[in-house]
């Protein structure tokens, strides 16, 4: 057996997931990623590791003439391994961030093809790149401790009864799965999106973790591992829906800061594109003498102060 499903199987395990009996979803893009994972998993499920129904699941956002081309090439490379496939597509609004509307419509795509076919597993084939990637991005934001964080194998995915399986996540590089779709003979799809410099990640890959490598050659690696370093701490009850202003200035700033943080992130379901530039502007409400100013936050929120309590509301 190749290195690559080999490391795979033993992740696997280690992260104590079911070896039989179900269905899973292995979203596929047509990329190295997606394609290897893809292929690995259905090798182990030849060779008997795996003894689960695989459903591979491709969504078209309709942002480039070429997407139809990828759906067919997903298609075709199920076919040839006699893979179940199923399609999704929708255009995408380009209103406000791009990359996130296409994320959000991408995983609601999976979130109802994982709930339509019973599935106890999403897998995704983001690398130990992406891990770092996504480290050097929330840093550059100004993102707290839990959105430097590492990406988790595995969390809930939301609007189902599934899990969200990042199984390569630890283990392979982007250079691995290239390598495997090459000893599979696969012409994997490339997404010219991926090269677009308007992107602050394509930017960080094609420019800043070159010129960090200088430095350091495992640069890669060592982004990754320090993200393992911030793991996020969850909150230990759900905070309340309004937060009273005259009990956040009795705090010390650091304790006041932290519960606004945790406070919004709660609110919001998350913590992207959230900074402490977003942070601080709430807590500066708390001294202002004019009732009623509210602070704008990613994705059309606004944190408002008024009658002596902060509110969260969507626009």
């Amino acid at each position: 057996m190749n290195s690559f499903p080999r490391k795979l199987i033993t992740e696997w395990r280690r992260l104590t997931l079911a070896v039989e009996g179900g269905t899973m979803i292995v979203a596929c893009s047509g990329g190295a990623d997606s394609c290897s994972l893809l292929l690995a998993v259905k090798e182990l499920t030849d060779r008997k590791k795996l003894g689960h129904n695989i459903i591979a699941a491709h969504f078209d956002h309709g942002l480039r003439n070429e997407s139809s081309d990828d759906a067919e090439f997903v298609r075709e490379l199920c076919n040839t391994n006699g893979i179940e496939f199923v399609l999704g597509r929708e255009h995408v609004s380009q209103r406000g961030n791009l990359e996130e509307n296409a994320r959000n419509a991408r995983y609601s795509f999976l979130a109802r093809t994982a709930q339509k076919h019973n599935a106890f597993a999403v897998l995704t084939g983001h690398t130990i790149n992406d891990q770092a990637e996504t480290f050097l991005l929330n840093l550059i934001r100004g993102s707290g401790s839990d959105g430097l964080s590492a990406m988790p194998p595995v969390r809930p995915l939301a609007k189902c009864d599934a899990d969200l399986v990042r199984p390569l996540v630890r283990i392979a590089t982007r250079e691995e799965t290239v390598e495997y779709c090459a000893g599979h003979g696969v012409e994997f799809r490339r997404d010219p999106m991926n090269e677009d410099p308007s992107f602050t990640r394509v930017r960080i890959r094609r420019e800043v973790i070159p010129l960090l490598s200088e430095l350091n050659p495992r640069i890669v690696a060592t982004l990754a591992r320090t993200a393992e370093h911030f793991a996020a701490v969850p909150l230990i009850e759900p905070l309340p829906e309004k937060l009273r202003s005259s009990d956040l200035v009795k705090v010390s700033e650091k304790e006041r800061l932290a519960l606004i943080r945790a406070w919004m992130i709660e609110r919001r379901g998350s913590s992207r594109r959230l900074t402490f530039a977003h942070i601080n502007a709430v807590d500066k409400l708390l001294t202002s003498t004019k009732s009623g100013r509210v602070v704008e936050l990613p994705g059309g929120a606004v944190v408002e102060r008024s009658g002596g309590w902060l509110s969260y509301r969507t626009e």
